[in-house]
């Protein structure tokens, strides 16, 4: 890990954090961390332990959702959708831009630039610690799962 300048989409993320009370370290990588398994592997954890923000979209709202997952999870879009309260599509890159203000690849839980409705994996809660992007795909930080949810003001829901 690099003590390089952060980047105005970390600084975003940075500045979430800060404004929930939290403090977090961003850490940028040579390599990338797109990936669960890219950042399993740069942050020497396990797999479990990555938190992918997926961004998802209700079929019939149109709204947007984000589901934080633990890294070894696969979601199970029927079992997600009976907690979310609609059956859910994957959208397009530029519609989870929009949303979010982040590529794919380097979306982190919080500091968005709307307001998603979110879901934590309860996977994630028996951590100590998990590790997120921090808005570019070779960024991340560790957050204990508990300050995630609060930050990210998600529902815990089991996600496969």
């Amino acid at each position: 890990m690099d003590k390089a300048p952060l980047s105005d989409s970390n600084r975003r993320v940075e500045d979430t954090a800060r404004a929930s009370g939290l403090t977090i370290e961003i850490e940028i990588s040579a390599t990338a961390t797109r990936t669960a398994e890219e950042a399993a592997a740069v942050r020497g954890c396990s797999v479990a332990q990555i938190v992918k923000s997926l961004i998802f979209r209700g079929k019939e709202s149109g709204e947007a959702v984000l589901l934080l997952v633990s890294g070894a999870n696969r979601v199970d879009e029927a079992l997600v959708a009976h907690a979310v309260g609609e059956a859910l599509m994957r959208p397009d890159a530029q519609f989870v831009r929009e949303v979010t203000g982040y590529a794919i690849g380097g979306i982190p839980p919080f500091g968005h630039r709307n307001r998603i409705k979110a879901f934590i994996d309860i996977d994630l809660l028996r951590f100590d610690l998990v590790y997120a992007a921090a808005g570019t795909p070779n960024s991340t930080f560790a957050i204990p799962p508990d300050d995630l949810r609060r930050a990210s003001e998600a529902t815990p829901i089991a996600m496969n």
